[in-house]
Parts: structure tokens; sequence; C-alpha cells
């Protein structure tokens, strides 16, 4: 198992590397927000260990971010803040758990196995299938009855959202809100386009179509009857 410690300080977070290091797992630090932001895309983490108060980008934002992205390790929040807002606003931000500071070695120990013990299961949920269709969302790949898709990030972030509510039709303003975090409509046609790019990558050449336009309500991705 492979874990990602972001703690700013570098005496604690040599003191969580060596006590976290084990024969079945190896783990890797950044000192800052930014760093660990960039590590945990680049590299294939099971589990993330994240200091709230973090230079750059402070761990409520780095794990909202990463689960806007749909990033979905385990994450359990460390911090000295212990009061019940500061608990709650990380595990609405997409924290597993919290643990407040000082803690004994033992309890996060604990808890950071019992993260793992759930890991798999996320995994298998970071998949996502319609008929021939797959996506998956750790790796970021997508292939149609085995062939891979190439895709730029909106138009995956896009398929993501279509598969995730596949069987349903989607608005526009839902794909604005959900894909481009419009809150509001800029009167442009970048649903419209992304559509037609995605539809062209995702159906040409099958004899099947999957991605369907309601006309005048939106659109859905669904299997063949």
């Amino acid at each position: 198992m492979r874990i990602l410690v972001v703690e700013d300080d570098v005496e604690t977070a040599a003191y969580l590397k060596s006590s976290l290091s084990g024969t079945t797992q190896s783990v890797d630090c950044a000192h800052d927000g930014s760093a660990g932001w960039r590590l945990a895309h680049t590299g294939d983490y099971d589990l993330l260990v994240v200091d709230r108060m973090l230079p750059h980008i402070d761990g409520v934002s780095l794990v909202r971010h990463l689960r806007a992205e749909g990033k979905q390790m385990p994450v359990l929040m460390l911090s000295a803040l212990g009061e019940c807002e500061s608990r709650v606003e990380g595990l609405d931000a997409g924290a597993d758990d919290y643990l407040g500071k000082p803690f004994a070695l033992s309890e996060l120990k604990a808890r950071v196995g019992a993260l793992a013990r759930r890991a798999p299961a996320l995994e298998a949920n970071m998949r996502l299938n319609v008929a021939d269709l797959q996506l998956d969302m750790r790796t970021r790949e997508v292939s149609r009855g085995h062939q891979p898709i190439e895709l730029q990030p909106r138009e995956f972030r896009l398929l993501e959202y279509l598969m995730k509510q596949a069987g349903k039709v989607v608005t526009r303003s839902m794909l604005l809100e959900h894909v481009w975090e419009f809150h509001f409509d800029p009167q442009t046609s970048v649903v419209e386009t992304h559509i037609s790019r995605l539809r062209a990558k995702v159906d040409r050449g099958y004899a099947v179509p999957l991605l369907h336009t309601v006309r005048g309500t939106g659109y859905c991705l669904r299997a063949p009857d």
C-alpha cells in the first residue's frame, strides 16, 4: 500500500513516515498543499494523511479539490484544531476520518488500518460501466469494446458525469454546473461543442449509439434496451 503524508512540519512528517512505513507500506511526504496536490495526481496512492493547516493550499481545500477531480482514495485529516466545526468542515470537504493532534501512534495506525480495509471497495466504485463503455476514475482510462478512447480533461469530466447519471436525462444547466462549475448560463455553445466531440469519440464506428440527445430537454447516456 502506498501512503502520501502531507504535513508542513518536517519533523512530524518524518515521524509519520517512519511510523507508517513497513514491509507492505511505502510512504511519501509533501510539505505543503501544492506539492501534495501534485504528488496525489502523479502518484498511485492508496491513502492520504493530510494536515489541516498547510501553506499554499490548506488541507481542507486540498481534499475538496481532489474530490472534485474524482480522486477517491481514503483521506485521514490531522489537525490541532479540535472544535466540532473544524472536524465537520474537514469531513464535509471529503475526508474519511479526522484525528486531532496530539495523537497516540496506536490510534493513528488503527485509523489508517481501518481506512486501508475500505480501499478495495472504494477502488471497485472507481470503475464505471455502461454497456461496453468503461471508465476508470483512478487511472483516467476510457475504453469501449476494449478499444482505448483518448479524451481531453473536460471531455473526461463530461463523460464521467454522464456515466454516473446513466439512464437519466441531464439538462444543459446540470452539465454547466457539475462539469464546468458555472452557476449561471454563459450563453455559449460550450456544452453542445463538447457533447459533439464526445459523441464522435464514444459512438462513431459502433452500431449502437450510447449518447443520445433528448430534444428540448438535454442528454442521456444509456445502454441499449
